[in-house]
């Protein structure tokens, strides 16, 4: 049966921190780092369904969701992972399983690259670390990170709307699949936008092109330490197509690999079957409480 979701509120950092969580506090955690441009709002219904067994926890990073906007070292991908590693401490946590998706996987790899005897396990969610199949969405991206800093800034700076927004959600999936996907996504985070936080917006974009180079050092953990992997993927995704799911299995060739109908934003088009595929493999791979 589904359980409910605590909507709390913690200080990390000396920032005022807005996270979910659901499950008993003495079940195996599963962290859950959103992607961009959402919240901890994209693990609403995901995290009701998983909560009879493990605790869930979602924060909203700074300056996304309803977490305060900050204009300091938490914007940029060590800064987040900083924050995480910070967050699991103030709650407590020790070892845990890692839910990777969007720009949160680059985020939770370098978590995880501090101190992989505390990873449990991965589950990952189109998430790219592989740049020779990166989906034809980056193009215009590589456009903008050719630019000078300043003025990929600016432009990235336009870049950020509204419009955007609804594009970011939508994200080159069916028709019909687009039907599936609330507009609550992009209305909710748009009202959220601050001239600061479209400004840090513009910037951890930018910065996925240094991103770029972590790229290899993602791939080493994977190859050394092997932690136990779901891949859960939606190949209607201009960003990253099935490609990029399979490009994994080099480094991790005993993930267990499932390609969804859906695309960037599965637990929109497909939470069942997500659901389903992530209760079995955690109650193999992260011990669930009976």
């Amino acid at each position: 049966m589904p359980v409910p979701v605590q909507h709390r509120r913690t200080t990390v950092g000396g920032v005022d921190i807005f996270y979910r969580e659901a499950g008993p506090a003495d079940a195996p955690v599963v962290l859950l780092p959103h992607g961009y441009p959402c919240s901890s709002y994209e693990f609403r219904n995901y995290m009701r369904h998983l909560g009879e067994r493990w605790r869930l926890l979602a924060p909203d990073f700074p300056g996304s969701g309803y977490s305060a906007t900050t204009d300091g070292v938490a914007n940029d991908f060590d800064g987040f992972a900083t924050f995480l590693h910070d967050f699991v401490g103030t709650l407590g946590v020790g070892r845990f399983a890692l839910y990777l998706h969007d720009f949160g996987s680059s985020i939770g790899l370098r978590l995880a690259m501090r101190d992989p005897a505390r990873i449990a396990a991965l589950i990952i969610q189109n998430g790219d670390i592989y740049e020779d199949v990166l989906g034809p969405k980056y193009a215009g991206l590589k456009d903008i990170w050719n630019m000078g800093l300043t003025e990929g800034l600016a432009k990235l700076r336009e870049f950020v709307s509204r419009d955007h927004f609804r594009d970011e959600f939508l994200n080159d999936v069916r028709p019909d699949l687009a039907e599936r996907i609330p507009p609550d996504l992009w209305e909710l985070h748009w009202s959220l936008m601050t001239e600061q936080r479209r400004s840090n917006a513009a910037r951890i974009i930018y910065d996925l092109k240094d991103n770029l180079e972590w790229f290899p050092r993602y791939q080493s953990y994977l190859r050394e330490h092997r932690p136990p992997t779901l891949i859960l993927w939606g190949p209607q995704d201009g960003y990253m197509p099935e490609e990029s799911a399979r490009a994994f299995l080099r480094d991790l060739p005993d993930a267990e690999l499932h390609l969804l109908d859906g695309g960037h934003w599965l637990l929109e088009t497909n939470l069942d079957e997500a659901v389903s595929l992530s209760r079995d493999f955690l109650g193999r791979r992260h011990a669930p409480l009976s």
